[in-house]
């Protein structure tokens, strides 16, 4: 442990001695996302496509992966957006609650030991700069950050950036998403040529951004990119 750590540590223990944490769940005091409401989560089980990762009868593509599959080579989600995991992950990008990465993170970590993915190096989606100066972190690069201590893979925060901002994606439909995002990322990072990389975001609603970096990853020859997100829109 570095002397940052150790500092932090204790200010993080002397805080929670004065304002105790309360599940953002439930309200109970004792910690941000207590063990019963992670126990409400629905989890997104098999049988998937084996591309999006939708649910799909016997485990076969589902019909828009066979109309217009997206240029990726597949997408996990740990689990539905819904109910607390919903509430959760709000406060987790909106209302400051960094800490909300460790216990989320956590859950990634044990969806993997189940099911791991092909990866060799973990790559957040980034935010553009103006959205990471106004909410002063990336929750998708927390998340890595987390998942990456639970597994064992390295990180790589700054390979893809968000060169052109965006409109927010969730007042737009399908088609809008995937124009919005057409173009939007770089990928700089040329040492990861032949690496199967790992994109990791909080969550997928239809694919758009990370097939949008997926493409930007390509572009450098990466092998291979998988996506893995907390949670899935239905």
């Amino acid at each position: 442990m570095t002397a940052v750590d150790l500092v932090q540590g204790i200010k993080t223990g002397l805080l929670d001695l004065l304002f105790p944490p309360r599940c953002v769940g439930c309200r109970v005091v004792g910690s941000l996302l207590c063990a019963k409401c992670r126990d409400e989560f629905e989890l997104v089980e098999p049988p998937l496509c084996p591309h999006c990762g939708r649910p799909s009868p016997r485990g076969r593509l589902c019909p828009l992966c066979q109309r217009d599959p997206l240029r990726i080579d597949g997408v996990r989600s740990v689990a539905y957006f819904d109910g607390i995991l919903r509430e959760a992950i709000h406060h987790f990008k909106y209302y400051n609650k960094q800490a909300l990465a460790v216990p989320l993170g956590r859950l990634m970590g044990d969806y993997w030991e189940k099911a791991p993915l092909p990866a060799e190096v973990i790559v957040p989606v980034p935010l553009h700069q103006d959205r990471l100066r106004e909410r002063g972190y990336n929750q998708a690069a927390l998340l890595a950050r987390e998942l990456g201590k639970n597994v064992g893979l390295p990180v790589s925060e700054n390979s893809v950036m968000r060169v052109r901002a965006t409109r927010p994606q969730v007042e737009l439909d399908a088609q809008e998403r995937k124009e919005n995002v057409s173009d939007a990322f770089r990928c700089s990072n040329t040492e990861l040529k032949g690496a199967r990389v790992l994109l990791v975001d909080d969550v997928c609603t239809t694919g758009s951004t990370l097939e949008a970096c997926s493409i930007a990853l390509r572009q450098v020859g990466v092998r291979s990119v998988w996506a893995f997100t907390l949670a899935r829109a239905r």
